[in-house]
């Protein structure tokens, strides 16, 4: 912890030579004059660029609450002091009220305040002094607790169902004392408790703790330990949070729960602790079952016990009855014989009917079918003979249809035959390439025709057209 030191050193070289360069580059008479805003904003530059985001610690003085909900206070310490502001936006998650003359530490950014030319820091962040040391110590030591294995979950050992003693390691004026014997008291009346007392805060209160806890193991007196102590500042927690009082605890060889603060709470007794309980009071219900718990539990159990009896007593019950089936009189047996093969005999003789039916049906059904596939001459005979006139018939009838449709088709060839068109005194002209002529435009003189007629051919030459 660092109170009243403002750890800002890191920046004073790098500013100093910014302001040697400033003195060296305005020096010269040529250089241009600049104006106080424009030195401000330098200078703001220049202290933003060169120093980091720190922490500083201080005394609070001179706060002021703005009404827009900025704060506006001083940082000293016994040499100096420096002006801060802290914003709305950045306050508004400080969970406490701070006040003139309280020891804080805070996060901020180096600035200057341009309108009046004020060196400032703009706070991101604040706490309560020490705080940051006591968090660094606390992380410290949990590391090292866990490194070696004092956190592990396979050296905790179980809590005894049944306790027959209690111990309670607390101071006699915590209120959770009277906590953990209140709940006792109404959960589990007949459980003995040994108090072992020991202040639980304050200098020199770990090792009176860790005596508590070897006290305790040494007497061999009680089942389970509950070591507790009600809720507070990590100050006034930081008793369980020494070494001493883990080591304590680890090397207990009773079942040790820490029900230490609230539920939100944690300390380094909670992570070495056999159990942990968010309050004292719940530490002195894990080690008493309420009588309704336990009757609860009970009648579980007693139903889980009955269910499997009960399926067991039916099986052999069951076996019983059938081997009391099984013990017949002889002569009841006989008769019962009897009686089957009896019965035998009337399945026997109904088969055998039913047998001799079945075979009589398809003897019946056979001879059907051999007198309806008997060859029968005559009616075959006569049946071809319709058959065949039927053929013939049919046959004449598709002859004459056939001759009919070939001299349709003839005469129909015989009009489109182009002999009878020259059978009627027409006639085929033809010129020297073979091209049928059918206008005289297709004519030259003195051309050498081929005129074909119904009988016989001839040629002619053009002497003469008219294209009319």
């Amino acid at each position: 912890m660092h109170t009243g030191e403002i750890r800002i050193n890191t920046g004073y070289k790098r500013f100093g030579g910014w302001i040697n360069a400033m003195e060296r580059e305005f020096t010269p008479p040529t250089s241009p004059v600049l104006s106080v805003s424009a030195l401000n904003s330098l200078a703001r530059s220049a202290i933003e660029t060169a120093l980091p985001l720190v922490w500083v610690s201080g005394e609070i003085s001179n706060l002021t609450r703005a009404a827009s909900g900025h704060w506006y206070f001083s940082l000293k310490d016994d040499h100096a002091q420096v002006r801060c502001a802290m914003f709305r936006g950045r306050n508004q998650y400080v969970d406490w009220q701070p006040a003139n003359g309280d020891q804080v530490e805070i996060r901020a950014v180096a600035t200057l305040y341009e309108a009046r030319g004020d060196f400032q820091l703009q706070v991101e962040l604040m706490r309560r002094a020490g705080l940051g040391a006591l968090f660094e110590a606390f992380e410290k030591l949990k590391k090292k607790l866990s490194a070696e294995g004092l956190f592990e979950e396979s050296r905790k050992r179980d809590l005894p169902v049944f306790p027959r003693r209690v111990g309670i390691v607390t101071s006699p004026e915590a209120a959770a004392l009277r906590d953990v014997l209140t709940t006792l008291n109404r959960r589990a009346p007949w459980l003995p408790v040994t108090f072992y007392p020991t202040p639980v805060q304050g200098k020199g209160a770990g090792i009176k703790i860790s005596d508590a806890i070897r006290t305790a193991a040494e007497q061999k007196e009680c089942d389970v330990l509950i070591v507790c102590r009600g809720g507070g500042s990590i100050e006034d927690l930081w008793s369980f949070n020494e070494e001493i009082v883990a080591r304590a605890i680890a090397d207990s060889p009773i079942p040790v729960i820490c029900g230490v603060g609230h539920e939100t709470d944690f300390t380094i007794a909670d992570f070495v602790a056999d159990l942990r309980a968010p309050t004292p009071t719940a530490a002195a219900e894990q080690v008493s079952l309420s009588r309704d718990e336990w009757m609860q539990r009970l009648t579980t159990l007693h139903h889980r016990l009955s269910r499997p009896l009960h399926r067991m007593l039916s099986g052999h019950a069951q076996q019983v009855d059938m081997a009391a089936r099984r013990l017949v009189h002889p002569a009841q047996r006989l008769q019962s014989q009897r009686e089957g093969l009896a019965q035998f005999a009337r399945r026997l003789n109904m088969a055998q009917a039913q047998t001799i039916s079945r075979n009589r049906w398809q003897f019946d059904t056979i001879a059907r079918r051999l007198a309806f596939t008997r060859p029968q001459p005559a009616q075959q005979h006569d049946e071809l003979v319709r058959i065949h006139s039927g053929m013939r018939r049919a046959l004449n009838h598709q002859l004459e249809t056939r001759k009919a449709e070939v001299e349709r088709m003839a005469s129909h060839l015989a009009h489109l035959n182009p002999e009878a068109v020259l059978a009627r005194g027409y006639s085929m002209v033809r010129n020297a390439q073979g091209e049928v002529v059918r206008s005289s435009t297709q004519l030259k003189l003195d051309e050498t025709l081929d005129l074909r007629f119904h009988i016989g051919n001839a040629q002619a030459k053009v002497t003469k057209k008219d294209n009319e």
